[in-house]
């Protein structure tokens, strides 16, 4: 059996191994606002083989997994000691899902995960499962991970097993290896999910963007992305919601929306990133959406584009839950380059690039939704019109300026 055990160990250890070197390129032509990648950034099979295997050929002659890894997805994001980290939610086999780092030098490609999942402590009432950590380093020192813990609905009866509770559980952390689990959000909501902290004190409390819902998967009369203030984070209570961004009929959120990762501050306003969801005949669409909020009022929306901001495209449609983008982290470095790390189809992670200077000019300067198909086609007719009047390019021009955006020089016949 000791042959079986060698080769099956050095063919695993040969695959995963080329996986991590797996160099990532961007996709050739993109839409200006961000860049996509070739290839997922995180997948199940980036797992490292002692989380799946007993590498004992005494207790596994055959090697046969004894752990299986599912998903990896949802991922929050931190610049951590020059690297680029995402605390991902892998999910197993079982269906239950833990969190667990991986580390990149260039946040696009070369991902391993640390030796270890992370050990996150239980509160007196267990999760029986936890996933989607959004991570923000907060003005107060800490480094906090807030995250949706699931309960089976104590009032469900026996024949109903798929009821659940949902809250937003709440760990912070100094150095992503040793957690300290805080009791879990307390608001007026039945349940909240796509809970995010702000990374500031806001009048000397502590900010949360929260998602009020009356059930765990339909949102019900609630909705919308909600904003509350707690005057402690040990416990944090918000017991006065205002919804910043409600849920529109025949938009991109008109089932249900929530804020994805903490927003980026800029001189001129927030950055927000967020998922919207919407029915269709073929099930729920998941897809991200941009908002900018001001400075100083954290509730007033300055700029919102019409539409999504990313859906998925092509294998990202296929997965566990097909249809889904779902982004819960992002990161900017200091040269203003901003990493979105997003999921698709609630199975992989990958990742888009662009800077603060291309996000600002997308929400600033692209049309919000008119709400109706006739103020649809005015925008267009708009830009229409505004680019006959325009002066274009000569043939000249173009090459020339193609020529100097690529770094070409020389003779082009």
């Amino acid at each position: 059996m000791s042959s079986v055990f060698n080769r099956r160990l050095h063919l695993l250890q040969t695959k995963h191994d080329q996986l991590l070197h797996l160099p990532n390129a961007k996709e050739e032509v993109g839409n200006g606002i961000f860049d996509r990648y070739v290839h997922p950034v995180l997948t199940a099979a980036h797992a490292p083989l002692t989380w799946k295997y007993d590498l004992n050929p005494a207790t596994n002659p055959f090697l046969m997994e004894r752990i299986g890894i599912n998903a990896t997805l949802n991922a929050g994001a931190i610049k951590w000691q020059g690297k680029y980290v995402l605390v991902a939610r892998v999910e197993g086999n079982d269906r239950k899902s833990f969190f667990a780092v991986a580390e990149s030098e260039n946040g696009i490609d070369g991902f391993r995960f640390w030796d270890r999942p992370i050990t996150l402590p239980e509160t007196e009432d267990p999760d029986t499962n936890v996933y989607d950590m959004r991570l923000v380093r907060h003005e107060d020192g800490w480094i906090y991970g807030l995250f949706c813990t699931e309960r089976r609905d104590p009032a469900a009866s026996d024949a109903d097993q798929s009821a659940a509770l949902a809250k937003c559980g709440i760990a912070r952390t100094k150095d992503l290896v040793a957690w300290e689990r805080l009791p879990d959000l307390t608001t007026g909501s039945a349940q909240q999910r796509n809970v995010v902290l702000h990374p500031e004190f806001v009048n000397g409390q502590y900010a949360f963007y929260t998602r009020p819902q009356d059930g765990f998967i339909d949102a019900g009369k609630g909705g919308g992305i909600g904003f509350g203030l707690s005057e402690s984070i040990n416990p944090a209570r918000v017991m006065q919601e205002v919804i910043v961004d409600k849920k529109q009929y025949h938009t991109i959120s008109e089932l249900k929306n929530g804020l994805g990762p903490t927003p980026i501050k800029t001189e001129k306003g927030w950055l927000h990133l967020a998922h919207g969801v919407r029915n269709t005949a073929a099930g729920l669409r998941y897809v991200l959406y941009l908002f900018m909020t001001d400075l100083h009022d954290l509730t007033k929306i300055t700029h919102k584009p019409a539409g999504y901001f990313l859906a998925p495209e092509g294998k990202e449609r296929v997965g566990d839950v097909s249809n889904v983008a779902f982004g819960n982290g992002w990161i900017a470095d200091d040269d203003g380059r901003v990493f979105i790390y997003y999921a698709s189809s609630d199975t992989r992670m990958h990742v888009a690039t662009s800077t603060i200077e291309q996000l600002l000019d997308y929400a600033i300067n692209t049309p919000e939704d008119g709400l109706r198909s006739a103020l649809s086609v005015q925008a267009i007719n708009a830009l229409i019109d505004r680019n006959l009047t325009a002066p274009t390019p000569s043939v000249g021009e173009r090459v020339a300026s193609a020529v100097s955006s690529n770094g070409v020089t020389g003779n082009l016949n």
